[in-house]
């Protein structure tokens, strides 16, 4: 179960990766609250008949009584408003911080959540072992050849990335907790109706947002709401059942190394031997979290 659910993640992170082709055009025309509004509705809208299939194939399988099914509807609408909040709050903040700092900054304090997770998750009684502290540290340490290509400064844009970083961790802890207790799906598609709803005042106070910029970037609107937002927020979802959120955190932290081979595959961009050794030291990361310990080998 647990090589399967971090397979499940990798898929979520090699969406999120190759989607910085997609968003990277979205926003040559639509401002970041309109991009995020509207590729959250595709979203939402994608995920509408992959449940109406799986209400048809769990009726086989009997009724649930009616006290059950309203604990399980209050459960599943309350975690699938507060994924949306903190997804809604997180992506905004990157977006807006993305605007006053360096893409190499952002996407290393964007990826801080990977110290974040863990450390909030001690307050929560989660139990970290040393293999996924010694993987953090190589984690960031890999993050840091493969984002920083300059000086490290704090500036206003930082601040805004950091926030982001830690609701993004929050996020991870806030799935964790309602993923095993509801249905990951119909909770990820809440989600994104929330998210949608939220960023559409801010589009008409803040953004002008015409018909045409809305036509010029449909294709890339159509892969981030599609494939990044609808498939794989809803792999989070599904892979983080019984899953350590410090594990899944280091797995879903590839998004940056898939990010760079992308646009050096896709774009035609050059990787730098810094940048290997970067992309290197995230897999051995991953690796390292994923060896069993000898209790797990035991049972």
């Amino acid at each position: 179960m647990k090589t399967k659910n971090a397979l499940i993640l990798f898929m979520a992170a090699f969406i999120w990766g190759t989607a910085f082709v997609a968003q990277s055009m979205g926003m040559d025309y639509l401002g970041p609250f309109a991009f995020n509004g509207i590729r959250s509705f595709v979203g939402f809208l994608t995920l509408l008949p992959c449940i109406v299939l799986l209400n048809r194939m769990n009726r086989k399988s009997g009724h649930a009584s009616e006290k059950r099914k309203a604990e399980d509807t209050k459960t599943l609408i309350t975690g699938g408003i507060c994924c949306g909040l903190c997804l809604f709050a997180a992506s905004s903040l990157q977006q807006i911080g993305i605007q006053y700092t360096s893409v190499g900054k952002a996407g290393f304090i964007t990826a801080f959540y990977i110290v974040l997770v863990p450390v909030l998750g001690i307050f929560l009684k989660k139990k970290i072992g040393w293999k996924v502290w010694a993987a953090v540290v190589l984690a960031l340490a890999g993050l840091y050849f493969l984002c920083i290509t300059d000086g490290f400064s704090i500036g206003k844009g930082d601040i805004y990335v950091f926030l982001c970083a830690l609701i993004f961790s929050l996020h991870i802890l806030v799935i964790d907790y309602f993923a095993p207790k509801t249905d990951g799906v119909k909770m990820s598609c809440i989600q994104f109706l929330v998210v949608g709803i939220l960023s559409v005042p801010f589009m008409l106070v803040l953004e002008t947002t015409t018909v045409e910029a809305v036509l010029k970037s449909v294709f890339p609107i159509l892969y981030a709401g599609v494939m990044s937002s609808g498939v794989a927020y809803t792999l989070q979802i599904i892979g983080q059942k019984n899953m350590n959120p410090a594990v899944a955190s280091l797995i879903l932290s590839l998004e940056s190394s898939i990010s760079v081979l992308a646009g050096w595959a896709i774009l035609g961009q050059h990787l730098s031997a810094r940048e290997g050794m970067g992309c290197v030291m995230m897999f051995a990361a991953i690796i390292l979290a994923q060896i069993p310990d000898k209790k797990q080998l035991a049972n």
